[in-house]
């Protein structure tokens, strides 16, 4: 068994999609904001930087996802197993884990949490320009829901929807500013987009680097489970 795909718990028959999260999302829910070359997808530029090729890769995938990327382009297989061509230059390896919300949970709203928009796109990119939480681009807030929360009109804290696999949408982008940290907002804020995921009958999931200890203990605060080890690559098109 590859160690990307080791269970850490039995998880339900239903949950299949999350071994692809982002092909199902491009194949789904996102695929007006993607292009596709026979097996391949990718997200428009300035939306996300993330690819995704067939389980069973062959040589013609890995072309179709070149000519889409371009010669040099960035392609971020996220949490996919698949090794492509050994010409194309390794970027980058992070091991993560994926998580779930508790099955029938129900999470609170917070009146303090606002929701985000276009016109707070400039604050949004200030903010994971300071915090850095991942990858966030002038159109990632077309994703999904964005919310936030403001003191003295100062955006200091947000949190979104990312992926959207079939029955599934992925919490992400979850950072606080400095100076407001330790305050809980982002507690209230995957709480807030936990109960708007689950009135529409999805269930939350996220993703999270397998170093980053003190998000992982948030999460496990708040209920979510490990489902399992994914590992995260990048890499250059030759």
């Amino acid at each position: 068994m590859n160690r990307d795909d080791t269970p850490l718990d039995d998880t339900p028959l239903d949950d299949t999609a999350l071994d692809d999260p982002v092909g199902e999302s491009l194949r789904g829910h996102h695929a007006h904001l993607g292009r596709r070359r026979g097996r391949a997808a990718t997200y428009l530029p300035d939306v996300a930087t993330f690819s995704a090729v067939p389980a069973d890769p062959g040589p013609a995938d890995w072309a179709d996802l070149a000519r889409l990327l371009g010669p040099g382009g960035f392609a971020d297989m996220f949490s996919s197993p698949a090794i492509p061509p050994p010409d194309w230059e390794p970027v980058f390896v992070l091991d993560g884990l994926q998580m779930l919300w508790p099955d029938g949970a129900l999470p609170d709203t917070d009146p303090a949490v606002v929701e985000l928009s276009e016109r707070d796109v400039p604050d949004m990119l200030d903010l994971v320009a300071r915090t850095r939480p991942g990858p966030f681009w002038p159109r990632t807030h077309e994703l999904g829901t964005y919310l936030g929360v403001r003191e003295g009109g100062a955006l200091v804290a947000m949190a979104g929807e990312r992926l959207r696999p079939p029955g599934w949408t992925e919490i992400s982008t979850v950072c606080t500013a400095p100076e407001a940290r330790g305050h809980g907002h982002a507690a209230r804020l995957i709480h807030s987009l936990a109960a708007r995921i689950t009135s529409r009958g999805d269930r939350p999931f996220l993703h999270v680097a397998a170093d980053n200890t003190g998000a992982i203990a948030l999460y496990e605060r708040l209920g979510f489970e490990p489902r399992r080890k994914v590992t995260f690559r990048g890499f250059r098109v030759p």
